[in-house]
């Protein structure tokens, strides 16, 4: 292969790259987003649930077991929701090495066309060295 269509090809795996990239980039911030709405309704029903669990207002057996069986499924629903926080915790982290993979991998392109880019810039202005001297006969 020719050093310019080498290059030519090195520039389009480039771009491939850079748009493999983009697309990482993308799965990332989503799972970034789903991680923080998650934190926060886990913030928010922890918050709920300690204040229905303090509650001491029951006038009666029956309103003392409505509450403590509301107040345990806010707990429920409070373990439920920090463990879908931790399960889009690791997502969010296997995205982001997604991301710097896909960025080293077209960092490399990159470096591979910036390198035979220079490799032919240098070949084509390199002097011959290879010439005889001519002998005089005397």
């Amino acid at each position: 292969m020719t050093g310019q269509r080498k290059l030519a090809r090195l520039w389009r795996l480039e771009r491939v790259r850079a748009i493999a990239k983009q697309g990482a980039a993308a799965e990332a911030a989503r799972a970034e987003t789903t991680l923080a709405q998650l934190q926060a309704l886990a913030a928010r029903s922890g918050n709920l649930a300690a204040g229905y669990n303090g509650r001491t207002d029951a006038m009666d057996g029956a309103d003392l077991r409505g509450l403590i069986v509301f107040a345990s499924g806010l707990q429920a629903v409070c373990r439920n929701t920090h463990a879908d926080a931790a399960r889009a915790q690791s997502l969010a982290d296997l995205r982001q090495g997604e991301l710097a993979n896909a960025e080293r991998r077209r960092a490399a392109v990159a470096d591979r066309a910036t390198a035979t880019s220079r490799a032919i810039v240098v070949g084509a202005h390199a002097p011959i060295l290879g010439a005889r001297r001519k002998e005089r006969n005397e």
